[in-house]
């Protein structure tokens, strides 16, 4: 009888980089995510207008999309607009009825978000709304459930945003909520800023909350190592 060896058929540990994360995105997505020259063009006309380069990846982008798709979506909020990559992604999933609102509170960020809804085709199905994000929810009304919300604005508000989006999402609807694990730091003690912190202020919030069942589902890529937090309205 052959004895095995006991590593046979096991991956060995790697410490990989932020270099190594991005080569396995690109690589992954050169098989799964056709080169798309409307999102190109919108990542390029945000970045030559001097918008931070913070959007999604294309990997994030492509799941936001799926996930849409998914629960067959007809209305999405989504919170943090930027430059718009992410609103393409989700407004491609929605059907010909469908509606997506996207809140900024930047003016020059809604105008290019705009610019590339436009230019997507996805002008007027998608609609920019300009203000305080969570005044901008306060303001919806919530006889109209959306499918799924998107919160990617500023993470001191989180709380505010998921609080409002809970009233918001039909039952069986999707909260998802960018940057929670923030390379680690979230977790560590030894760290602390406005941006952890509000992240420590939904995660103790969700520990009792009823109305949600959630998890947290780290990322890593070209972006780095960041998570979703990933809730499903009951």
């Amino acid at each position: 009888m052959a004895h095995r060896s006991p590593t046979q058929g096991k991956q060995l540990p790697k410490t990989a980089s932020i270099e190594d994360w991005a080569r396995s995105d690109v690589y992954h997505n050169s098989f799964l995510i056709p080169q798309d020259p409307v999102l190109d063009a919108a990542l390029k006309n945000s970045v030559a207008n001097g918008l931070p380069e913070i959007a999604v990846s294309t990997a994030q982008g492509k799941f936001l999309h799926l996930q849409a798709r998914s629960i067959q979506a007809k209305r999405i909020l989504e919170v943090g607009t930027l430059g718009g990559y992410s609103t393409i992604w989700l407004g491609r999933a929605l059907p010909e009825d469908g509606e997506l609102i996207t809140l900024e509170i930047n003016s020059k960020h809604a105008k290019i978000a705009e610019e590339n809804l436009y230019n997507a085709g996805l002008f007027p199905k998608c609609k920019v709304v300009t203000g305080p994000g969570h005044e901008s929810m306060v303001d919806l009304p919530s006889e109209s459930k959306f499918d799924l919300i998107f919160i990617d604005a500023d993470k001191p508000s989180n709380l505010k945003y998921f609080t409002e989006a809970k009233r918001l999402v039909r039952q069986g609807g999707i909260i998802i909520v960018d940057n929670v694990v923030r390379f680690g730091r979230v977790a560590d003690p030894e760290q602390s800023d406005a941006n952890i912190e509000g992240v420590r202020l939904l995660l103790n919030a969700l520990k009792s909350d009823q109305d949600v069942d959630a998890t947290t589902m780290a990322t890593v890529g070209e972006k780095g190592y960041d998570g979703f937090i990933y809730a499903i309205r009951n």
